[in-house]
């Protein structure tokens, strides 16, 4: 018979307490955590989970943060203000992630082909003027929240494609930037399409081109949490992660591939405008909640390659430091890179 070493003994009493358990978290039922999430229907993935229960499930008290905008999200994180959150790579998150203070451990929203998704826009006196097509862009003004937003790295991607200049405007909040871009104090911007396919069917502005054709398989938001969370609370990141997948799951059959037919869609819809275009009437809500249906990846992997091309254009747009590399922002070790 086979003696077992102490470490072997441990191990196996661990996994026999473990077991005697039923599962339950090994640091206790009903854990605390706060979740930063905008009001998009790109979030509704954490919005899922916590309805159907799989946060409670994961033995995780989920409250909900609300943000105008992902810099201030990351500062947030840094802080501790908020354990876990779903938002677009910036210079700020990049700049917290240098300092150990935060690090993404996956992925959420991506572009996909097949799927529609972020759009370029332009103000109805840009259209008039001849603004028909993002080339028409050179010298505009483009939105954006703040200089190393996610809106930033668009427009400057989609200008380098095309030969031009834009002249970037930051206006702090998508609040605000809307309010611009329909009196055409801006000229242009990109975003998800339930905001984007609203504002283009009131007339008071226009799609003029698709953010995939110029950046094709961009990870358009990442899932992250503190450096701490993600070296010192393994047990409590992967029980979040888990949960925040089932949610993923569960919008992917309804929206996307439509299993449950018209009434999973509807279903859904119901649930996401709990949190979203909450000030609109449920009818008036669902085209929008329905339009903005995007991939939001599976079990949260990663495009790692998107990340990187993110970075080095934060790093040779000066906006953070050149010395930065791939594993100061990103802990690999959580999901499957892609």
């Amino acid at each position: 018979m086979q003696k077992l070493n102490r470490r072997q003994a441990l191990a196996l009493m661990g996994a026999t307490i473990a077991a005697g358990t039923l599962g339950t978290p090994a640091f206790g039922a009903n854990k605390k955590i706060k979740i930063g999430a905008l009001r998009f229907t790109s979030h509704a993935a954490s919005f899922i989970a916590f309805e159907r229960g799989y946060f409670a499930d994961a033995g995780l008290d989920v409250e909900f943060v609300f943000f105008q905008a992902a810099q201030p999200m990351a500062v947030a994180i840094a802080s501790g203000d908020i354990d876990y959150a779903v938002t677009a790579v910036s210079g700020g998150l990049i700049s917290l992630a240098q300092k150990g203070a935060i690090k993404v451990i996956g992925g959420a929203l991506s572009e996909e082909a097949g799927i529609d998704g972020q759009k370029i826009l332009v103000s109805d006196a840009a259209f008039q003027d001849g603004i028909k097509s993002p080339k028409d862009l050179d010298g505009k003004a483009w939105a954006v929240t703040q200089a190393g937003s996610s809106f930033h790295y668009m427009g400057s991607k989609i200008a380098a494609a095309e030969g031009i200049e834009l002249k970037f405007k930051p206006l702090q909040k998508v609040g605000a930037i809307i309010g611009a871009l329909k009196s055409g104090q801006v000229d242009a911007w990109s975003i998800v399409p339930h905001i984007a396919k609203p504002l283009a069917g009131s007339g008071a502005v226009h799609v003029i081109g698709n953010v995939a054709d110029y950046i094709p398989n961009y990870q358009v938001t990442t899932v992250f949490t503190s450096a701490k969370n993600a070296s010192d609370n393994r047990d409590q990141t992967e029980r979040f992660l888990k949960a925040f997948g089932q949610g993923v799951d569960d919008y992917a059959a309804a929206m996307i591939d439509k299993s449950g037919g018209d009434a999973g869609v509807d279903d859904m819809v119901d649930l996401i405008h709990k949190y979203v275009y909450t000030d609109r009437p449920r009818e008036k809500a669902a085209p929008s909640i329905i339009n903005g249906t995007m991939r939001i990846n599976s079990n949260s992997a990663l495009n790692l390659a998107s990340i990187e091309d993110q970075l080095k254009w934060f790093q040779d747009s000066d906006l953070v430091d050149s010395s930065i590399t791939i594993d100061t922002l990103v802990d690999q070790s959580y999901v499957d890179i892609i």
